[in-house]
């Protein structure tokens, strides 16, 4: 979808938004400001920035305590939903088995089963009986295997909910660099008490949202997220690579990150 059409869908989005918080429809409003982040992920970061201040200022009027308790009263004064009345319990016909079963997270693949029919009486016939074609093996049953995956680890995001959190990642990463300091995954959660918790993965993707939202030729932000003592986080070459930067040649991955972060702190410290 071209950028201009993601805007101007996202504009409509905002007006049905702010319609909605004037009627105080607090059900169409919460559709409306998530449907408002996943379209706002349909063009780049730097082609939002206005829109989504105005989802911020949104979120401030719904997180508000003056509207949670108007969801209250509605979802108090909402009629009770009629239950459906339930069907007769019939003896079902066996069913069959289907071809795709799933065992853990594998998908196993079994091959139909051919229905075996009773021959017809054989006719009679002078010619001598030949001896029956054996019929062919079946193929061994394809297993797709799929990635083992750890209990622990949270369920990966939407775009638009990355999109949200990017945006209220970002003005914490420049207090951060206007500090003189970095910060750590742990240190964010802290400062963010209602971020979830957060796959690898979407650590990264939030990294790139946040840096891809700068202006050309800005230091990178997400240099500021380091690990132990401030070191420099291992992920942090590969999100910097999507954005462009290059360690220079003939020095140290280290050494042109720590760089990295001089000139960050450097960049910010006189902006407010």
């Amino acid at each position: 979808m071209e950028i201009a059409t993601v805007r101007r869908t996202l504009n409509h989005t905002l007006t049905e938004l702010k319609r909605a918080i004037d009627r105080y429809a607090v059900a169409v409003a919460a559709d409306l400001y998530a449907l408002a982040w996943q379209q706002a992920a349909g063009a780049p970061p730097s082609e939002t920035r206005e829109q989504r201040a105005q989802l911020q200022d949104f979120k401030r009027i719904l997180g508000s305590r003056r509207w949670q308790e108007e969801e209250r009263r509605q979802a108090a004064a909402a009629p009770p939903k009629a239950v459906p009345p339930q069907p007769k319990q019939t003896v079902a016909a066996p069913r069959v088995r289907p071809d795709v079963a799933r065992a853990g997270d594998s998908a196993v693949v079994r091959p139909p089963r051919r229905r075996i029919t009773p021959s017809a009486a054989p006719r009679r016939s002078s010619a001598p009986p030949q001896a029956p074609i054996p019929a062919p093996a079946p193929a061994p049953a394809p297993v797709v295997k799929s990635r083992p995956s750890h209990r622990n680890d949270p369920a990966l995001l939407e775009t638009g909910q990355l999109w949200e959190i990017a945006t209220i990642l970002r003005p914490l990463l420049e207090q951060t660099a206007r500090a003189g300091s970095t910060t750590t995954w742990p240190q964010i959660h802290k400062r963010l008490p209602g971020l979830p918790r957060l796959h690898a993965d979407d650590r990264c993707v939030l990294l790139w949202l946040v840096d891809e939202d700068g202006r050309k030729e800005e230091p990178l932000l997400s240099a500021l997220v380091t690990v132990g003592d401030r070191q420099m986080h291992p992920r942090f070459p590969a999100v910097a690579e999507q954005l462009g930067w290059r360690c220079p040649a003939g020095s140290r991955q280290h050494t042109a990150w720590s760089y990295e972060v001089l000139k960050v702190h450097q960049h910010w410290r006189h902006r407010h």
